[in-house]
C-alpha cells in the first residue's frame, strides 16, 4: 500500500442561504461536500467523478486550501492542515497546486507567459539555478511548448496550448500533490488526448500526486489508478480503476457507466445494461434522508430512506474497493434490459 499523501476525513463545506429584502439572514444552507473520507498515496493518481453539482470542484478547492472547510480533518503528509493560517499554510502551498477548469479565464490576460508561470517562484522567494527565466524556458519545453514563446501574451495561445501554460505554472514550485480540476472539459475533442498524456507523462516521470477532478469517465479511466465516484456532496464508491470500471456494485456508478457510449460491439452479443435516471439530481440545500441517490434508484427501499448506508467493503468486493449502497448490484456491467426508473418513484 502506498504512503498516504493527503488524507480527508468528514469533509464537510456548508453554503449559508441568504435570505430577507432588507434585512438578511441566514435561511438554509447548502450541502456542497458532506462528509467526505478520502485517502490520495505519494505519487498516485485518483480520479474523482461524480455529475455536475455533485461537490467535485469544491472538494478539490478544499485540498487546496482555497476554501475553509466548515467541517472534517485534511491531513497533508500526517499535518492537520484543516484551519491553518496562512503563516502555517505558507510551506505547504508550494506543495500542493491546482489546475484550473478553464485555461481562458485562468491566466492573466495583462501578464506575459515569462511572467505568468514564474509568479509563484516570485512569490515563494524561491531562486533556481541559472535564474527564473531560464526555469521558465525549460518548464515550457517540458509540457511541449517553445522556450521563445516566453515573452508572448495569453491571447496568443490555443485553448490547448493555454492549458500546457496553466501545467507549467503548477510544475513552477515542484509540487508533491497537483489538483486537476476538470483539466480538459473546456478543450477540444482533439486536444484532450495531448493534454492527457501530459499528464499521464509527468506523473509517471516526476512521481507527483494527482487528484484528478472529471465527468468523462473515459478521461479518468485513462489516467487514474483509483477512482471515487461522487454524489450530491457523499462519496459513494471508491476502488481500483479495473473493479470500478468492471466490477462496480453502487446502482450510481451502474447508471454512469451505462452512459458512456461503446465504439465495439461485445463478440458474445450481450451488451452493457443501460440505465436511464428520471428527474434531476435533488436540491442540496434539502438533500434526501438516509441514502441520497434513494430518489432516482430502481433498488430503493424503505430502509434507504432511514438509515443512512456506510462507505464500506462488500462481500465479493476487491480488498479496498468501498461501496455505500443497502442493496448493492450484482458485481457486472452486462445485461440484456434497459432499466427505467418510474417517473412516479423519482
Amino acid at each position: 500500500m502506498t504512503e498516504s499523501l493527503l488524507e480527508l476525513s468528514g469533509l464537510t463545506k456548508y453554503f449559508p442561504v441568504m435570505g430577507g429584502l432588507v434585512f438578511k439572514r441566514q435561511v438554509g444552507r447548502v450541502h456542497a461536500v458532506d462528509g467526505v473520507d478520502l485517502t490520495v498515496g505519494a505519487g498516485e493518481a485518483l480520479g474523482l467523478v461524480g455529475e455536475s453539482g455533485c461537490g467535485k470542484s469544491t472538494t478539490g478547492r478544499l485540498v487546496a486550501r482555497l476554501l475553509e472547510p466548515s467541517g472534517g480533518t485534511i491531513r497533508y503528509n500526517g499535518q492537520d492542515i484543516s484551519h491553518a493560517s496562512r503563516r502555517e499554510l505558507k510551506p505547504i502551498r508550494s506543495e500542493i497546486q491546482m489546475i484550473f477548469q478553464d485555461p481562458y479565464s485562468s491566466l492573466n490576460p495583462r501578464h506575459t507567459v515569462g511572467t505568468i508561470i514564474s509568479g509563484p517562484m516570485e512569490v515563494n522567494g524561491i531562486q533556481p539555478p541559472g535564474g527564473r527565466q531560464k526555469r521558465v524556458r525549460e518548464l515550457l519545453e517540458t509540457v511541449g511548448l517553445n522556450p521563445e514563446h516566453y515573452n508572448r501574451f495569453p491571447h496568443e495561445f490555443s485553448g490547448g496550448q493555454r492549458q500546457r501554460i496553466g501545467v507549467a505554472r503548477a510544475l513552477a514550485l515542484e509540487p508533491k500533490l497537483i489538483v486537476a480540476d476538470e483539466p480538459v472539459s473546456a478543450l477540444d475533442v482533439s486536444i484532450q488526448a495531448q493534454v492527457v498524456n501530459l499528464l499521464q507523462q509527468l506523473q509517471r516521470d516526476l512521481g507527483i500526486a494527482f487528484l484528478f477532478i472529471a465527468h468523462d469517465l473515459a478521461v479518468v479511466r485513462h489516467v487514474s489508478q483509483r477512482v471515487a465516484v461522487m454524489y450530491l456532496g457523499k462519496i459513494v464508491e471508491v476502488g481500483d480503476r479495473q473493479s470500478i470500471y468492471e466490477r462496480p456494485r453502487h446502482p450510481y456508478t451502474h447508471a454512469l457507466l451505462s452512459a458512456v457510449p461503446e465504439v465495439e460491439l461485445p463478440e458474445d452479443g450481450v451488451g452493457t445494461e443501460r440505465i436511464r435516471l428520471a428527474g434531476d439530481v435533488p436540491s442540496p440545500i434539502d438533500p434526501p434522508s438516509g441514502c441520497r441517490f434513494r430518489t432516482r434508484c430502481w433498488k430503493a427501499q424503505d430502509k434507504c430512506a432511514a438509515e443512512e448506508p456506510p462507505l464500506i467493503q462488500i462481500t465479493g468486493n476487491h480488498e479496498g474497493h468501498l461501496t455505500a449502497c443497502h442493496f448493492p448490484e450484482e458485481p457486472t456491467v452486462h445485461g440484456d434490459q434497459e432499466i427505467v426508473l418510474d417517473p412516479a418513484l423519482a
